[in-house]
């Protein structure tokens, strides 16, 4: 082989590879990420607390606005 022509890769190369695979590391955290996000159940008890809470405040509410 000529000293002049390498059968390597170029520089650029080289840096869009390494460039391209970091990416696709940070793609896979973050779709890891997401897939824990996902297993963690909603709790189902909070819910009709929460509602009535909020109830409870538009009913304040009320009181509060049709006082003179």
């Amino acid at each position: 082989m000529e000293s002049g022509m390498s059968s390597g890769l170029s520089t650029g190369a080289i840096v869009a590879i390494v460039c391209n695979s970091l990416v696709a590391v940070l793609i896979l955290i973050l779709l890891v990420i997401l897939y824990k996000a996902c297993q963690i159940p909603s709790s189902q008890e909070r819910t009709p607390v929460l509602a009535t809470v909020e109830k409870e405040q538009k009913n304040e509410q009320k009181y509060l606005l049709t006082t003179p």
